[in-house]
């Protein structure tokens, strides 16, 4: 049998037919977690795929360069532009949690075990629609949030080489200490939700944040929970962060919570927002939600 190309340039080895599984594209960030996305494409290999890697910024590309599926491996801030990538092309989406937090992976059920994502990322069958959230022109899969979320991301940035997922929680607990409550209003499908100071603004996809936080919600239900959790005393923030660790804050006494397709978030110009995980600057800002956006490879 002739060697022939097949599309965009993947190669067939000679003599063999196409390899089984299909050919995967990598979208792999060596600067999540401890590093561990460089060794990805041999496990990848090793379990019988023909892969070829791209860098995150390259993630169109990717989804573009005639694979069967997108693998992801990185932490919650490389997912979702390489999803939505995905997404637009028709092919789904395959995570290999190698970051700190790993927080969408828990969301969905996904092995925490790089090789065993590894593994579900060749061999994997079954797949799930998956939401996308939009805060202005950034996609997120998980929560897009200011006030105290982003504080405690800074404060742990330096500590995650050092003390892995624990890091969030040092962070959380030295900006419950010291950080300041943000002024904002929160309108979800044109009924404002909230005006005030608030210790944590959020919008929602899978609700969960910070390694192992949640603000309740799902990956898959196709609207947006947006919760405001007013300011008061520091020593209210205990609770708090009890409701936010069981995933019950949307229900204590005086948050604000709803579910909607699209909100508008009104926040001081600069104000700083944790994204996956990503710390990004905005002002006002209008937040909505893409109904099974992609399609994640879950068994």
């Amino acid at each position: 049998m002739a060697d022939c190309p097949l599309p965009n340039g993947w190669p067939l080895y000679p003599g063999h037919l196409p390899p089984a599984p299909p050919p995967i594209a990598l979208v792999a960030n060596p600067g999540s977690g401890d590093g561990a996305a460089d060794s990805v494409a041999d496990t990848l290999r090793a379990a019988g795929a023909a892969v070829a890697v791209f860098p995150p910024d390259r993630a169109e590309e990717a989804a573009a360069s005639g694979a069967d599926r997108v693998a992801i491996a990185g932490g919650d801030g490389s997912i979702a532009a390489a999803a939505s990538a995905a997404g637009l092309a028709g092919i789904p989406v395959a995570v290999i949690p190698v970051g700190t937090a790993n927080d969408f992976a828990a969301a969905t059920g996904l092995p925490d075990d790089p090789r065993e994502a590894c593994r579900l990322a060749v061999e994997g069958e079954r797949l799930r629609r998956i939401d996308l959230g939009w805060l202005g022109e950034r996609p997120f899969v998980n929560v897009a949030s200011a006030g105290l979320a982003p504080k405690a991301a800074r404060r742990a940035e330096g500590l995650k080489r050092r003390l892995g997922s624990f890091a969030y929680l040092v962070g959380a607990v030295t900006a419950a200490a010291h950080a300041r409550p943000v002024r904002c209003a929160l309108t979800c499908d044109g009924r404002q939700l909230f005006a005030g100071e608030a210790w944590q603004a959020t919008a929602a996809c899978s609700g969960a944040f910070g390694a192992g936080a949640s603000v309740g919600g799902a990956p898959d239900e196709g609207r947006l929970r947006i919760v405001a959790v007013p300011a008061g005393s520091r020593l209210s923030l205990l609770r708090r962060a009890r409701g936010l660790r069981n995933g019950t804050i949307a229900g204590q006494p005086g948050v604000a919570a709803a579910t909607c397709r699209s909100a508008e978030l009104d926040l001081p110009p600069g104000a700083e927002l944790n994204v996956d995980g990503e710390l990004v600057e905005s002002g006002p800002v209008t937040v909505r939600i893409e109904p099974a956006a992609f399609e994640l490879v879950v068994a």
